[in-house]
């Protein structure tokens, strides 16, 4: 399937079920650099993030290094200020289960649903794009490694940055068949209280 179209299904999915999703524009404090270019409001989190860049095997020098560019959301939910990640299979490698159990976890988090879907897929995922490379992550399986660590990026910042984020598993599934998995999390946002 295309790049998008899943997230493109899950908006239009929520979108036909009251939930209004829409592609977000970027915000600065998502980068990458990653936590080397934290705004002060964030450095509560830096730490996690600078033990688990070493475990990934993450390049300071490289990473600091790069052209300094916003990096991209899928979906956003404005009237709760709430992040929509659609994750298809490649998020699933055994580098993200790794950053989920390096975080602080937090009621009503997804940490155990996103282990369990590391530990069925990662075989899968762990062998996509093995060679792709990615700066700031040198090496066989850079470019999930740094997938990985953007994925624990967004879940420690946006909480302190003043967002919510929800997380929608889509692993080998369509967008309707992803928005009817994460349907409850997304109606969710509807209510005044969330």
């Amino acid at each position: 399937m295309p790049v998008g179209d899943v997230e493109s299904a899950v908006a239009a999915s929520a979108t036909a079920d009251g939930v209004a999703l829409i592609r977000m524009a970027r915000v600065a404090w998502l980068n990458t650099h990653g936590h080397f270019a934290l705004p002060p409001q964030a450095a509560s989190v830096a730490g996690v993030l600078q033990r688990v860049f070493e475990e990934l095997g993450g390049d300071e020098r490289e990473q600091r290094s790069k052209q300094l560019r916003t990096l991209p959301n899928d979906l956003f939910h404005t009237d709760s200020k709430t992040m929509v990640e659609v994750d298809e299979v490649q998020h699933f490698t055994s580098f993200r289960a790794l950053t989920i159990r390096k975080r602080p976890s937090s009621p009503g988090d997804q940490s155990d649903e996103y282990l369990g879907l590391c530990e069925e897929w990662s075989s899968l995922a762990d062998r996509y794009r093995v060679t792709k490379e990615a700066k700031g992550f040198p090496g066989p399986h850079g470019r999930a490694r740094q997938r990985a660590y953007n994925d624990l990026l967004r879940d420690l910042v946006a909480p302190v940055m003043g967002y919510r984020i929800v997380r929608v598993p889509a692993p080998m599934l369509s967008g309707p068949e992803a928005y009817a998995r994460a349907a409850h999390r997304l109606q969710a946002l509807r209510s005044p209280d969330y």
